[in-house]
């Protein structure tokens, strides 16, 4: 299995496809792993697309100091490592959730290497005070091992994932054997992530941006945000029915809007 060493961690990531062709490469949201892009990577290769998919800090196959604090900044420079190891000079950049915000970031550390973006339930803001306060009592909660998960999956994910029991049923397989605590940082880092709004504009290659039409989180108004400050960006598609991980709930369709915005 591809593993590349980056400043602070061991990253893991999936590498389908053959060489030289267009490459697209998948960030996952948080408490999910690469395997969420499953669907994505089938269709993409069907399409005559390489694609790479890798694992966060915090997440699946990646491992990290857990003492060490890290931003979204050095999750771009290690997904900008999973392209190099990969022999990647440049790529289409997506990511679901924190994953649209590791690739935000990428583009705007390495504009020459960042072909497009799809930008899948995601958002350029900071989390408000009262998003904060919620986080934060969600993994006070989920690293407390005295806390039963059976308190705390239902809830999760129904925002998380949506769709049905059976969407649901293998994520919330893996949080059960999961090292809780070893989240802390990744949950740091996602309260604490600065706003891009005001960097958007710099931002000049053709976006993607989709959401599910019930995500609570990515909401109408962020995505509407998130695409009117990105130059390149047309109207947001919304996948209807969906909830914060249509790609996984409804790839169908979310996987049709990618295949219509890469023709065009």
């Amino acid at each position: 299995m591809p593993y590349v060493d980056t400043d602070g961690a061991r990253v893991f990531y999936t590498d389908s496809g053959r060489r030289g062709l267009p490459t697209v490469v998948l960030g996952h949201g948080f408490f999910m792993d690469l395997s969420m892009f499953a669907p994505q990577a089938e269709f993409l290769e069907s399409k005559g697309f390489r694609v790479l998919c890798w694992d966060a800090r915090g997440h699946g196959g990646t491992t990290a100091d857990p003492a060490t604090p890290f931003s979204y900044w050095d999750s771009a420079r290690d997904l900008l490592a999973v392209m190099d190891a990969a022999e990647v000079e440049h790529a289409i950049l997506g990511g679901m959730s924190q994953g649209g915000y590791v690739a935000l970031r990428a583009a705007l550390l390495a504009p020459d290497r960042t072909d497009a973006l799809l930008l899948l339930d995601t958002e350029a803001g900071a989390s408000t005070a009262a998003e904060q306060a919620d986080y934060r009592t969600l993994f006070d909660a989920w690293t407390n091992p005295e806390v039963p998960l059976s308190e705390l999956a239902p809830g999760l994910a129904a925002q998380l994932i949506g769709g049905t029991p059976a969407d649901q049923a293998p994520w919330r397989a893996k949080w059960a054997a999961s090292d809780r605590p070893a989240i802390r940082q990744a949950a740091s880092c996602l309260i604490e992530r600065e706003s891009l709004a005001d960097r958007l504009g710099e931002i000049t290659c053709p976006v993607l941006v989709l959401r599910g039409e019930f995500d609570g989180s990515s909401t109408a108004q962020k995505s509407e945000a998130l695409a009117s400050g990105l130059p390149a960006a047309g109207a947001v598609v919304t996948i209807p029915g969906a909830g914060h991980a249509p790609n996984w709930t409804a790839p169908d369709l979310v996987n049709a809007a990618i295949d219509e915005f890469l023709t065009r």
